[in-house]
Formats: structure tokens, sequence, C-alpha cells
């Protein structure tokens, strides 16, 4: 998530976070206050400054959501998470420098190890940074990393919020899409949902505003089913008959005209 600077949430801005919300718990908290000191799982003591934790340490909680936990690293007043190369943006225009924004991050935790990819741990953690981002003003947008996006804050309430009601996958901002040197439009990052990424071959991809269009309906389809090993017939929008089909070395879907 990425914060105005000086607006990063404390530890103890989280906790009051947690105080409000239904759906979310304090799982774990690596500090323990002893004879006015904290001590920190990841780091050893530091000394109390002002109520909170010392600028050298890191400062993370474990939090629990969907019944599923979520570490959330990176809080003031210990050092921010690196900054991330955005490479793709939605509904977010602000192209400060490097040092423009301060960054927390949510993460699986470690009881989660091995299934950080399935749909529940990722909606949850979706939820969470939605929950967020509602929830602090100062939030500005959430990178995802497997596109390379960040995503304006409105815009990813808006549109994580209706996928978990049922609504369509997020494919604008949790994948992204691409041309390719061939003219072919190429998604990004859906290959960290479904193992595949989408290719919409020329001349379908001529008119790119359409094919957008086609890819953000197939990236729903496909993350539902989970991706696809042969060949289906599909009937676009428009009326046009279509071929998806598995690449040779399944890495992409291709996408042409029948």
């Amino acid at each position: 998530m990425l914060f105005a600077p000086g607006k990063r949430p404390t530890r103890a801005a989280i906790l009051r976070f947690v105080s409000q919300q239904h759906a979310v718990a304090l799982s774990h908290d690596p500090a323990e206050q002893k004879d006015g000191k904290f001590l920190v799982s990841q780091g050893g003591p530091a000394s109390a400054a002002a109520g909170g934790l010392g600028t050298s340490e890191a400062v993370w909680l474990e939090l629990l959501r969907d019944g599923l936990t979520y570490d959330v690293k990176g809080l003031a007043p210990g050092p921010a998470g690196k900054s991330p190369q955005i490479i793709h943006r939605f509904d977010f225009a602000e192209q400060p420098d490097e040092a423009g924004f301060e960054v927390i991050g949510i993460t699986p935790g470690p009881h989660l190890s091995g299934g950080e990819r399935s749909i529940p741990v990722l909606r949850g953690m979706l939820a969470l940074a939605r929950d967020l981002t509602q929830h602090f003003e100062d939030a500005r947008a959430v990178f995802w990393q497997p596109s390379a996006s960040a995503i304006g804050r409105r815009f990813f309430e808006s549109i994580v919020t209706a996928w978990l009601e049922g609504g369509a996958f997020p494919a604008l901002g949790l994948t992204a899409f691409e041309e390719t040197a061939e003219g072919a439009l190429q998604s990004v990052g859906l290959g960290f949902w479904i193992g595949q990424e989408l290719r919409i071959e020329a001349p379908l991809s001529a008119d790119k505003v359409a094919a957008t269009r086609l890819g953000v309906r197939l990236v729903n389809q496909l993350v539902m089913v989970g991706g696809i090993d042969e060949s289906e017939r599909i009937v676009a929008p428009d009326g046009t008959r279509l071929v998806m089909q598995a690449s040779r070395n399944s890495q992409f879907i291709r996408v042409r005209r029948e």
C-alpha cells in the first residue's frame, strides 16, 4: 500500500483499525513491553520512544481476516517497505520520485506457506487491503506486484468490493495488458492466478479498445475455470467466432478468429 509522505500508519493506528472492524482481528503482536522496553521478534530490544518502537526496528503485526493470517509490515516508526517499480496505472496519475511514497506491505502469514496463491488466501488478502484502504484516508494507491500495477484507492475499493460480493474478477488492476512486438495484446499478471497469460492475436487485436474489453471478459472466465489445456470455441460480444487455444508450452492462451 502506498501512503503519502509521513502518513504511513503506526502499530497503534493498526490496532485502532482492528478494534473498529468486525471481520479483522489481531492474531499476533511481536512487540512485548517489559521494563519500559519493547522486544521485537525480528530484531531484538529497542528503547521505547513516545510509546512506540525504535525507528531502527521492523514494526509489524499479524492480522486475521476470513480465518486466515496476514502480516502487515513496514509500519511507522520502523523502516518502510521498498518502493515498487510502477509500470501500469489504473485511476492513478501521480508520478512522484522514488521517495515520494511510504510503503507498507501485506503478505500471507507463514502458517499459509504453500497455499499463498490459492484463491481463498488471495481474496482474504485483497479484502484486508480493501479494509485498510477504506480506513486510512492517506492511502494513495495499492500496488499489485504480479502486474506491476498501481491502483488508485477509490478504484481499488470499487473493483475489489464488487469481486468479493460476487461480481467480475478485477482484470484491470490485478492484471494488465501490453502490446507485443507482433501487434498482439498480451496480459500481464494473469499467470500469477492460473499459470498462463492471455494473448489476443493480430488482426483480432488491431482495435486495442475492443481487444482489451474482450481480454477483460476472458480473464474473468479463465480465473473462474483455472486456465485451459486444449482449445475452446467461443463467441465474442460482437458475434465473432473465436478459438481460444493453449500454446504448445502451455504458457499462453492464444485467441484468434476461427
